[in-house]
């Protein structure tokens, strides 16, 4: 009961709060924020489609390993690698018991870790970019690369607005929380305390869509007040925009390291 407790103690609104808020504004100290976004972007488009038709145990081992060097170049938040560590091995777990039901035994552990190759080289690629650039940057990126303008601008504004929603949500849910009563008894593993904090996330659920209708609304206002309709659709607009963007040497060494690797990798293959 105690451990269960520290768990819960560890796994806080603030906390959460805390390392969204490290995510979604404090990637300026990666050393991977300092690549050009279009080059970057690209990187990305690679990693999370080829893995999907590579067979190979090698090179997806190879991969796996780049994406964690990666990965610690952008100085990814522990709490985001722990529920990427949850789901993998929840999902892969439970389809290893599924395929025991159906009759399998432990020679299908091998298809499953190789599906855990490619969910891990996708996932860690992602992270990889959405961790370690600026949103702006982003944004800015996909501008450039021909995505639509309101497209661009929505993922980022996704990304930043995501820490207030959760302020937002914290909030609703302390105000719940006073108004409410916590059962006299946990229960076995505390699934009381379970049941009640998970109807108070349902009832939460709601003021927070209607937050979240207000304040988007008033950034709609507040941006076509500034023009941004008429900026995002004018040429010179736009080109004084992405001005900042350029490739430099760094960004020519990070993808021609990453696109030598991947080579020896598939030569290692073959031999």
């Amino acid at each position: 009961m105690q451990l269960v407790r520290s768990w819960f103690n560890r796994i806080s609104l603030d906390r959460i709060q805390l390392e969204l808020m490290n995510t979604a504004y404090g990637s300026g100290h990666a050393s991977l924020s300092r690549l050009d976004p279009r080059g970057l972007l690209i990187w990305y488009l690679f990693f999370a489609v080829v893995p999907w038709f590579i067979g190979s145990m090698t090179v997806l081992a190879g991969l796996c390993l780049l994406m964690i060097l990666t990965t610690a170049l952008s100085r990814v938040s522990p709490f985001i690698l722990f529920i990427l560590a949850l789901g993998l091995i929840g999902q892969v777990g439970w389809l290893f018991l599924l395929s025991l039901f159906f009759g399998g035994d432990v020679s299908s552990a091998l298809p499953l870790l190789k599906l855990t190759l490619k969910l891990s080289v996708v996932s860690l690629a992602s992270i990889t970019v959405f961790s370690g650039m600026d949103p702006e940057k982003i944004s800015d990126g996909l501008l450039a690369l021909g995505m639509p303008a309101a497209f661009s601008f929505s993922l980022s504004y996704g990304y930043r607005i995501l820490p207030v929603l959760f302020e937002e949500f914290r909030n609703v849910l302390l105000s719940y929380r006073l108004r409410g009563r916590v059962p006299e008894r946990p229960g076995l593993l505390y699934w009381r305390y379970a049941v009640h904090y998970v109807r108070l996330l349902v009832y939460a659920f709601f003021p927070l869509m209607l937050a979240t209708a207000k304040r988007s609304r008033t950034t709609v206002e507040a941006l076509e007040t500034r023009g941004f309709s008429y900026g995002m659709k004018n040429p010179a607009a736009k080109k004084l925009k992405l001005a900042h963007l350029r490739l430099r040497r760094h960004d020519v060494l990070f993808l021609g390291g990453s696109a030598l690797y991947t080579a020896v990798l598939f030569g290692l293959d073959r031999i």
